[in-house]
């Protein structure tokens, strides 16, 4: 018995940057042969990306050690014949096809799906996209931050009012359109298992911030008033919002929705007192005074340390919680406990550890993170597995085919 559920899974990664590439990484950790293609000279970009101005800068190219990993390396020219027909040997024998290659590409290439199909009919073709396969928008080229984050109203409902939407996070969106990318393509390998058909699968950076912030659009499309739900945004109820401790970080009570629970909160804070003040005693009362409750209590917040506070809420099993920081992630026994984050120990890592996808079988192993591919690492390997002897491989070298 294999020990991994993809064990002699043959994957195509012929996508660039962060989703479809991480949908890969999600196929790899459980066992699949992931194949990496990479244009000559520079590969895939996201080698690059941790070196850009938006990035935290470091010594390393720690996002190509994050999405590259456990992957094998090819080098192919594709404007080249030989590149060309060496991809198509690849397609022929794998199950899963990556891309996220622009429609015009695709077509003047002759790599959309109806092209491949005949080649592999067993083949799951998982296409993404930024705005989706069809429509006016389909050739537009986005990338997370503006189809996920800013073309599917995130963004739009993410700032205080009167202030400029707030900027996205690089990959914010890449990753859960990875995550929706495997599960497509994880659920047509089922149907393939149960037919003996492959099939094309789709999604998009749109589709998923659609996802994300679908709770609104649904409520509008029923017939919610939009205009009453913004104006509730300008001015949010006292614990809908946060409030700063004296250490300067940053406490949020958003699930504290009951009077129960907002006794014991005041109780935690020694205010019990407050809770009797006319002002306060009830809910209509609070929101009518809403401005000098939300003063009461960051007066109260503000004069302990965050590590105070969260040792006196959880005594009192209120559901507080401080807002975490990237900085401490590196070392929060939490994510390490639960293997969101892993140790790099294989040789070649330029990082010490990496982040893992949330997708996890009980009893499954995973494969351990073995370092991304330098480029056209295994180009000769994988070439000789298709048939190619080593006087063929050299003049496509010399070609700079691979």
């Amino acid at each position: 018995m294999d020990r991994y559920p993809f064990s002699g899974l043959k994957v195509l990664d012929v996508a660039t940057v962060i989703a479809g590439p991480a949908a890969a990484v999600m196929l790899a950790d459980f066992g699949a042969d992931v194949i990496k293609v990479e244009k000559p000279v520079s590969g895939d970009i996201m080698r690059q990306v941790g070196r850009t101005t938006t990035m935290p800068g470091a010594d390393s190219d720690y996002m190509w050690n994050l999405e590259g990993r456990n992957k094998r390396g090819i080098v192919l020219d594709l404007k080249q014949a030989e590149g060309m027909a060496v991809l198509r040997k690849l397609i022929a024998g794998c199950d899963v096809y990556i891309t996220n290659m622009a429609f015009r590409s695709r077509e003047s290439l002759g790599l959309t799906y109806e092209d491949l199909r005949p080649l592999n009919p067993r083949m799951i073709y998982a296409s993404l996209s930024a705005y989706g396969e069809k429509g006016r928008e389909r050739e537009g080229l986005g990338y997370d931050m503006v189809a996920y984050w800013a073309r599917s109203g995130l963004m739009d409902l993410m700032h205080q009012h009167g202030e400029q939407p707030t900027e996205g996070l690089p990959g914010m969106g890449d990753h859960p359109t990875g995550i929706a990318l495997y599960a497509s393509i994880v659920t047509a390998l089922l149907h393939r298992e149960r037919t003996g058909v492959g099939g094309m699968v789709h999604t998009s950076l749109l589709a998923n911030g659609l996802w994300s912030v679908s709770a609104i659009p649904q409520g509008i499309m029923s017939g919610a008033d939009i205009g009453e739900y913004r104006e509730k945004r300008r001015a949010p109820r006292a614990l809908g919002r946060v409030y700063q401790c004296a250490d300067g970080r940053w406490l949020q009570f958003n699930m504290v929705r009951t009077e129960e629970l907002l006794f014991l909160m005041f109780d935690a804070m020694d205010a019990s007192h407050v809770l009797f003040d006319e002002r306060f005693a009830t809910d209509q009362a609070r929101t009518e005074n809403r401005e000098a409750f939300i003063d009461l209590i960051a007066g109260i917040i503000e004069q302990r340390d965050s590590d105070e506070w969260m040792a006196r809420f959880e005594e009192a099993q209120v559901p507080a919680k401080r807002v975490g920081i990237v900085e401490e992630h590196a070392d929060d026994p939490q994510l390490w406990d639960n293997g969101m984050i892993v140790p790099a120990e294989d040789d070649g890592f330029e990082v010490p550890s990496v982040v893992r996808p949330p997708i996890n079988i009980a009893d499954v192993p995973k494969v351990e993170p073995k370092h991304p591919p330098k480029l056209g690492e295994h180009s000769e390997e994988i070439l000789r597995e298709l048939g190619y002897d080593a006087a063929s491989i050299d003049a496509m070298r010399e070609r700079g085919v691979i």
